[in-house]
């Protein structure tokens, strides 16, 4: 019997003439996906589903999805999908990441252009019969400076856009190298220097618990009198209330939103403020970038749907049915090593090499590597998947290396990945035991047996008397359970470290109690997906 898939929100004729082409059953019912109800009764038929933004795939719909094997976005974000349900029923979500990156750049841009000439102002004024040429002075954009928050793959392309507007460019990005900036033409800052210094602030990068509020009341006090400030990139990272009490003053001098805290945006404190330009979220809404989405996703869906093969997945690694049913531990052990390591680094990520020993390194090599990227990359963007991961790390300058091994130590196989920056090389090890449950065995050369949880609290401190019972008191004093406990220490009296398995996130007034002791040289909180 062919596959049967639903596309439940506006897709192309195109697109969904490419799944009839390749012998799947495809109804296009474009309106389904607002209606919740319907949703529910009739996805249980279908064995993909394809969707834009409308449609949200909620726990409850999964429930009744008795057959569905694969939900495919035509775009990048993925916000309306739970993905953690869907992984839960065994469903792949896959996105199309790069089909609208030039188009939301060029929205940028033309916002920055609206901006800083009063353009939509100045066309109603002149609609309504007015000729205030006076009113609408406007600066020009060649010479100033424009601060690039995010250097990815959206603001690269702005990055390469304004400098051909004979802007100067500089660029804060964690995980952007020198050597990437410099062949990009942009010098790399970090926030506070790009604050004080740009006439135009442009933001591109995910919503993210490191990004969210990133233009703070705080920081936005720190720019220059008379800028200019322009997102297209996700609501939650700007602090709108203060954009439009600056502007209220006089500090900031324009804005131009695309995206908003609260969407549908039908009320917003910058709404109907002098030189103010918002659009309703249309930075991927040309007719090029929609087409594009809409095939990939349709080929993507159909190619696994026929043949398997994954392609741009949130939740499943690019690994054959055969494979995954060995590597599966030691893809969640990549992943995790990575996610441990990009918790830990703030500063930007050189180059990332990987040890292969044993039974591991005769496995699929790069589907573990691409795990343990995208464990690292996923501090940055949560959204990286196992496929784009390596392309994330790649633009941004990050050298990665492999090395087999044969067996040489007590584990059958085991995995050490090391990154290194400007400050430091950090490395991690771990292995795979027969139960099949990943362990971290070495952390900074410290050998330790580490049973990895959801969440964790990672320590370092002098080797001395009174550390477990610190740890041990603090955290029973504020309620948090312990469910495992490791330590290690390179000498007696020298460097230690301690795990803690967690049955909860530890609380930001705990780790201060901990950090008031002196004991503790860093306290660092984990999170890992067990999936």
């Amino acid at each position: 019997m062919a596959p049967k898939v639903l596309v439940s929100d506006k897709l192309s004729e195109t697109a969904v003439q490419i799944f009839r082409d390749r012998g799947i059953e495809v109804d296009f019912m474009p309106d389904v996906g607002k209606d919740k109800e319907k949703l529910a009764e009739i996805i249980g038929q279908y064995d993909g589903l394809a969707i834009r933004s409308a449609t949200k795939v909620t726990p409850k719909i999964l429930e009744q999805a008795h057959n569905l094997k694969v939900i495919g976005r035509a775009g990048i974000g993925t916000d309306n999908i739970d993905k953690e349900a869907a992984s839960k029923k065994g469903v792949i979500v896959m996105n199309t990441p790069f089909g609208n990156m030039i188009t939301t750049a060029e929205h940028a841009i033309a916002l920055m252009f609206a901006v800083a000439r009063q353009i939509p102002e100045a066309s109603a004024s002149t609609h309504a019969g007015k000729w205030e040429k006076s009113k609408f002075m406007g600066v020009e954009l060649t010479g100033k400076t424009l601060g690039v928050i995010g250097a990815g793959n959206i603001g690269g392309i702005v990055c390469d856009r304004a400098r051909g507007l004979k802007m100067k460019v500089m660029a804060y990005d964690p995980f952007l190298s020198q050597q990437k900036a410099d062949k990009m033409g942009v010098e790399k800052v970090e926030l506070d220097d790009l604050l004080k210094r740009a006439d135009f602030i442009t933001l591109h990068v995910p919503l993210t618990e490191q990004t969210r509020n990133i233009l703070s009341r705080e920081n936005l006090e720190k720019t220059k009198k008379g800028v200019r400030i322009v997102n297209c990139a996700r609501g939650g990272l700007v602090d709108e209330v203060a954009v439009a009490e600056m502007i209220t003053s006089g500090h900031i001098a324009g804005a131009a939103f695309d995206v908003f805290a609260e969407e549908p945006a039908t009320e917003n404190p910058l709404f109907g403020l002098p030189n103010v330009v918002c659009t309703p979220h249309l930075g991927a809404a040309t007719t090029e970038a929609q087409e594009n989405v809409a095939l990939q996703v349709a080929e993507q869906m159909s190619d696994y749907l026929l043949t398997g093969a994954v392609t741009n997945a949130l939740n499943m690694p690019s690994v054959t049915a055969e494979e995954a049913k060995v590597m599966g531990p030691w893809i969640k052990l990549a992943d995790h090593l990575g996610s441990f390591i990009g918790q830990m680094t703030d500063e930007p990520i050189k180059a990332i090499n990987i040890l292969y020993d044993g039974v591991v390194s005769q496995m699929n090599l790069d589907a573990l590597t691409c795990a343990a990227v995208a464990g690292i990359m996923k501090s940055v963007n949560p959204e990286v998947n196992m496929v784009s991961a390596p392309l994330m790390a790649k633009e941004r300058g990050v050298k990665i290396s492999t090395t087999r091994q044969d067996k040489s130590g007590a584990f059958e196989g085991y995995i050490k990945l090391t990154v290194v920056t400007d400050k430091r090389e950090r490395s991690i090890g771990g292995t795979v035991f027969s139960d099949g449950k990943p362990r971290f065995i070495q952390i900074k050369g410290i050998n330790i047996d580490a049973e990895i949880g959801r969440h964790m609290l990672y320590t370092t401190n002098r080797d001395e008397p009174g550390i477990i019972g610190a740890l041990g008191q603090t955290m029973g004093e504020n309620g948090v359970n312990i469910a495992n406990f490791t330590l290690g220490r390179a000498a007696a009296g020298g460097e230690a470290i301690a795990l803690l398995y967690v049955d909860a996130p530890v609380p930001r007034e705990v780790i201060a109690k901990l950090d008031a002791t002196g004991l503790f040289q860093q306290i660092r909180p984990l999170e890992f997906d067990l999936g």
